[in-house]
Formats: C-alpha cells, sequence, structure tokens
C-alpha cells in the first residue's frame, strides 16, 4: 500500500495550484489531491478561511505536520525537501518566482478568469490586461533566446511558476506561434519524466457548477 506524503489542496482550473501539484509529480512524491469546490464558494466559507487558509486560497500544502500556502512558498520548500529543481543560482529563481507572480500570472490569471470563467466579454480591463500579458510574455520570449529554462540550462522551481498558467493558452488568446521560444520552453517542460496536463494531473475538470 502506497502511503501519502503529502495533501494538496487543489482544483483543476488553477494555474498557481498546478506549480505546485506539477512540482510534487515532477519530484516523484506520494501526495494526494484535496478537492477545493472554488467555483462554488468553498475558499470563501468561515470553515475553509478558518480550518485551511485565512487567505481563502489555493493552493495549500499539508506535509509532516506543516500546512502551507502561497504557490512560491510551496514550490520552495518543495525544492529545499527533495533537493530538486533548486536551480544553480537561487536568487535568480526568485527573481523570475517573483516576477511570474507580479508580471505574468497575476495578469493571465486574471484575464483568463474574466473570459473563460465570468463570460465577460471584451472590456476595458481585458484590453489592458492583454497589453500588460503581451509585454511580460515579451520579455520571457526575449530571455529564453539564450536560456533553455528560466534559470540556465536545467529545469527549476521558477520554471513550473511560470508555467502554471501556460498549457491552456487557447483559454486566455494566445498562441505560441506569436512567441516560438516559450512554446518550444512548455514542449521541453512537458517532455520531463511525470509531466500531466493540469487538467488531467488535478480534481475538477470538466467545470460542474451546482449553484448559481
Amino acid at each position: 500500500m502506497t502511503t501519502t506524503e503529502f495533501r494538496l489542496y487543489c482544483f483543476a482550473q488553477s494555474g498557481n495550484a498546478y506549480k505546485a501539484a506539477l512540482t510534487l509529480q515532477l519530484c516523484g512524491a506520494k501526495w494526494q489531491a484535496r478537492f477545493v469546490d472554488f467555483f462554488n464558494g468553498e475558499t470563501r466559507t468561515p470553515e475553509y478561511r478558518e480550518k485551511v487558509n485565512e487567505m481563502g486560497e489555493v493552493p495549500v500544502l499539508e506535509h509532516a505536520g506543516k500546512r502551507l500556502s502561497q504557490s512560491g512558498v510551496i514550490l520552495h520548500y518543495l525544492a529545499e525537501h527533495f533537493g530538486k529543481f533548486q536551480g544553480e543560482d537561487k536568487r535568480e529563481v526568485l527573481r523570475w518566482i517573483l516576477w511570474d507572480n507580479h508580471k505574468l500570472t497575476s495578469y493571465i490569471a486574471t484575464l483568463r478568469f474574466l473570459v473563460q470563467f465570468q463570460k465577460t466579454g471584451e472590456t476595458p480591463v481585458t484590453e489592458f490586461l492583454r497589453g500588460r500579458i503581451k509585454g511580460s510574455l515579451g520579455i520571457l520570449e526575449k530571455h529564453l533566446a539564450t536560456n533553455a529554462f528560466a534559470v540556465g540550462d536545467q529545469p527549476s522551481i521558477a520554471d513550473f511558476s511560470m508555467c502554471g498558467y501556460l498549457y491552456w493558452p487557447e483559454e486566455f488568446g494566445v498562441s505560441w506561434s506569436e512567441y516560438p521560444r516559450i512554446g518550444a520552453w512548455l514542449q521541453r517542460i512537458r517532455k520531463l519524466p511525470g509531466w500531466v496536463h493540469p487538467y488531467e494531473l488535478m480534481p475538477g475538470h470538466p467545470l460542474k457548477r451546482t449553484k448559481e
């Protein structure tokens, strides 16, 4: 019988949760997904905020009596625990994770939520977000001209952070033909032993709403 060592609170549509799930998967961890019913309001309930995460977010990782939240913290913890994917330059890894959280994931996740799940259509807000995303993807595309991965020639948690929302480009209206180096980089990550698409790795796809 396989003993589960890690428990990850997650749902299939969360790119931030995918960052943690993918890292667990690539590290060969024994882990279990605990589905969070985000779209029906679970993270907004007093019980979730009191017992799981006061910030009302996923991912949350439970391991060895610890409960960790925020994807960057979880990635750092897992890299140290397994001694894998830490990168040759840890400060540079941290730099790209922070950049991702502020300049890439934040804009893509918001745009995707509006157009894919809220069905807002195009608005001044989505137009603004698309402009920001274009700028950020341009920075990453240029960086990858001289780097196989985010930091040097080997994958690190910086890559797993930045790719979190990028395996469903059609959901936020981007084609990797416009950013061929990013497309090639995503393929390099995809070829890592253990890689699984987010909709297959985490529970909750396809999306089913039970409440209005």
